[in-house]
């Protein structure tokens, strides 16, 4: 029988590899897809505890959380284009260099 402490284990544990994600890598398409993961976690946790407490509340953050998230997705690809057209490279410790 699987239990909502199952759906928050499994949460917490991609929520988790997500954030080690973004802390350790460099290269800024891993890292997107790390907050990607983050996102899909919380939206996990959000279909669970809206099944558990019987309401659709939960389902609706969730369709927002992926607009936002499809949104996110779109322009930090269009930077990464853009970005490695300037520099040949995707490296995160480099995106410092478009300051002043």
């Amino acid at each position: 029988m699987i239990t909502i402490t199952h759906y928050m284990v499994l949460s917490a544990i991609l929520f988790s590899m997500g954030t080690i994600g973004v802390l350790t890598r460099k290269n800024a398409i891993v890292v997107f897809m790390c907050v990607e993961l983050m996102l899909n976690a919380v939206n996990l946790t959000f279909i669970a505890l809206s099944s558990h407490l019987g309401n659709m509340d939960g389902q609706i953050f969730v369709f927002f959380i992926m607009t936002v998230a499809a949104a996110e997705a779109a322009v930090g690809l269009a930077l990464m284009i853009a970005f490695f057209r300037n520099r040949e490279s995707i490296d995160v410790e480099e995106f410092s260099l478009l300051k002043w």
